[in-house]
């Protein structure tokens, strides 16, 4: 197997156009992730088919097409706007001579590289062995370099495969054993906050909307903001106090985008959980994205999968400050706040989101515990 694509590599995307209406935006996505992942763009190879070709995804005239292109650009690496079985991956790798990444692959070595705390490494080797566990041909030789140590050794008779197979099991299963204990913690601090009456606010959205920043201005803190995809991985929790004293949590969780794999769904679950047991969720929108209503409802597609769909939400405009628009409240014919408009880069219209916040609070002081929990 060729080694994961690295910073600095020259890479040449790769782009089928199937009909479907969102393609341009796809694309501009995979350029933006093929820059998050510190990858050079040298071309772009585009085509359109009706279906994936079985072999080679694109087919035999494109991939020597491909083959070509790399050539004359001196680049090793293709990055795929798709997701590739095994044996296309395969393929495309046997006749390039390079390396060949798909779409979650390539979201899969962003996360690698941006996961900080213990947790949310342990959640991407999950993805990513996970992942690999499809992909096992022959001998993976660095599955053994794998962090803590695997110690498994082969039986009399055991094929190499055989071997890399036990092995990526028992490391699978040590990684979930582990975020399984965590799982737990993370609940015994939830119930804690629940009975202290805490107020629990979690900040979701497509990937790049702003939630970090408008995590850092809320509550003060210098949480990593930047504009990339997945800047921040990592579930940050805050307490901040609202305008009559009363103090919330605020927790940052991981950006959503297009086509999120599975694999990364099951694995950061612990931590998306987070958003699951709110008791309001600020989606937060870049108002000036021309795609912006697609976006959220890919956020409301995950958040379904997850379970967060039940959990009230406020959509929070961001960024007006590119759109020359004014913050306001917008409410619904119950007058309940469904949009607040801000600029999280600026300041302005924080204070309206800040009053958005107290007014789900006293909503929620009006209600039992019991039913509280069926909010």
């Amino acid at each position: 197997m060729f080694d994961r694509p690295s910073g600095g590599d020259a890479v040449v995307l790769v782009s089928v156009d199937f009909g479907d209406s969102d393609y341009d935006e796809s694309l501009h996505e995979l350029r933006h992730l093929a820059g998050t992942a510190g990858l050079n763009i040298s071309a772009t190879l585009e085509g359109k088919r009706q279906a994936p070709d079985p072999k080679h995804f694109i087919g035999s005239g494109k991939a020597d097409e491909l083959k070509r292109l790399m050539a004359v650009h001196d680049s090793k690496v293709a990055a795929f706007n798709h997701d590739l079985s095994p044996s296309q991956q395969r393929n495309l790798e046997k006749l390039l001579e390079a390396r060949v990444v798909d779409r979650t692959g390539l979201i899969l070595d962003i996360f690698a590289q941006r996961a900080q705390s213990h947790e949310g490494k342990l959640q991407v080797e999950l993805a990513q062995l996970e992942h690999l566990s499809t992909r096992l041909v022959r001998g993976w030789t660095h599955l053994e370099r794998q962090k803590g140590g695997i110690g498994v050794r082969g039986g009399p008779g055991e094929t190499q495969l055989e071997l890399d197979r036990r092995m990526l099991r028992v490391r699978v299963k040590q990684l979930r054993e582990k975020l399984d204990k965590l799982k737990q913690q993370r609940g015994m601090q939830r119930r804690a906050r629940k009975r202290s009456n805490l107020m629990t606010v979690s900040l979701v959205g497509y990937t790049n909307a702003g939630k970090s920043t408008l995590f850092n201005r809320l509550t003060h803190s210098g949480v990593y903001a930047a504009d990339q995809l997945f800047a921040t991985l990592d579930t940050t929790s805050r307490k901040m106090h609202l305008p009559e004293g009363y103090p919330v949590v605020l927790s940052d969780t991981v950006g959503f985008i297009k086509h999120l794999p599975t694999t990364l769904i099951e694995a950061f679950g612990a931590t998306l959980e987070e958003a699951a047991q709110a008791d309001l969720l600020l989606h937060v929108v870049d108002v000036a994205s021309p795609n912006r209503d697609a976006q959220v409802e890919q956020v409301n597609i995950v958040l379904n999968e997850i379970g967060a769909a039940r959990v009230p939400q406020i959509l929070v405009l961001n960024q007006i400050d590119r759109m020359a628009m004014a913050p306001a409240i917008d409410r619904d014919e119950y007058g309940n706040i469904r949009t607040v408009r801000v600029s999280a880069k600026d300041g302005t219209g924080i204070e309206d989101l800040r009053q958005a916040l107290l007014e789900h609070q006293q909503y929620l002081k009006k209600l039992s515990t019991e039913e509280r929990a069926y909010v």
